[in-house]
């Protein structure tokens, strides 16, 4: 994985995935280890971002790297018209990686060919985000044991969610059996489906949160994402969608976790917080180890 950058969930292998999982695991038992003190990380955050972009931080901080970047677009030369190509070239000379948040898709992808530096995409669009992916799959194995032959179900905006495209897609070399619960007009796209398809793994797709509950170990939800409408009217009708509440848990079964990417909205009530099945705040803190995983294994300072 040295010198290797990180677009999409599918440039690592599965056996990359789980070394990247152990040296999580690693760095969760000794978070403070001055690895990175020779090396500049830059984070180049075109799109707002708390936890992206603070668990990053946090992570090369802790390994004694120092970070430069920015976090709001309008604070860069970006504002006087300059080319993201021109701000990769540039940006690649003062650092030895690039973490980079850019809203447009694909952006991620092209960074990484004219970037002296290795890329990891913090998120591209409604495309991918597959350091959340790794840390999604670093929490199911922690709770669950495996990530074998699991009942995921995936809640609410399916269609833009590119965290939830990148975790299917990682989850799909496992023997997972998807339960998709969207409103009609946020299905999970048929590229996505297709990935299912391809390794003869079986979906369910459902509009009733309810009805999938008892049934599944990984109650993955997500908000539905305001700025992915062009037209504010199409997101007033399903921003309601679902509502995940602590009464709806009654019959789940002993071993349901809910995740969730974060940031809530109102999908998720306050009354859920207290019950053990709520692991999304734990989620969060699993961010930093697994950053911290792929920024030593990405410049080479582990194995």
């Amino acid at each position: 994985m040295k010198n290797k950058s990180l677009v999409s969930i599918n440039d690592f292998s599965p056996e990359e995935h789980i070394r990247i999982l152990e040296l999580a695991g690693i760095f969760e038992n000794r978070p403070k280890q001055r690895i990175l003190e020779d090396y500049v990380i830059a984070t180049l955050f075109f799109e707002p971002s708390t936890r992206t972009r603070l668990s990053f931080e946090s992570a090369a901080t802790r390994l004694g790297a120092q970070v430069i970047g920015f976090s709001d677009a309008t604070s860069s030369s970006v504002r006087k018209g300059e080319s993201l190509r021109d701000t990769i070239l540039t940006v690649s000379n003062y650092c030895d990686l690039i973490v980079m948040r850019h809203p447009r898709e694909g952006s991620a992808r092209f960074a990484s060919e004219v970037a002296r530096v290795p890329i990891i995409n913090a998120g591209d669009g409604a495309n991918q985000h597959p350091t959340q992916t790794l840390l999604d799959m670093y929490s199911i194995r922690k709770t669950q044991g495996s990530l074998d032959n699991l009942n995921i179900a995936f809640v609410g905006d399916l269609k833009y969610g590119r965290t939830v495209h990148s975790l299917v897609m990682a989850l799909c070399h496992y023997n997972t059996t998807f339960h998709l619960v969207s409103p009609l007009e946020l299905k999970l796209p048929s590229a996505v489906k297709l990935h299912i398809k391809e390794r003869n793994l079986t979906y369910h797709q459902y509009t009733d949160l309810q009805e999938v509950i008892p049934t599944v170990d990984i109650l993955y939800m997500t908000r539905i994402q305001k700025e992915r409408f062009s037209d504010p009217l199409d997101y007033e009708k399903v921003k309601m969608a679902y509502v995940l509440q602590n009464s709806m848990l009654i019959n789940a079964k002993p071993n349901l976790r809910i995740l969730h990417p974060l940031p809530r909205v109102n999908e998720i009530t306050t009354d859920v917080d207290d019950n053990p099945k709520a692991y999304y705040f734990t989620q969060a803190l699993n961010g930093v180890f697994i950053r911290q995983a792929l920024l030593a294994a990405i410049l080479g300072v582990v194995d």
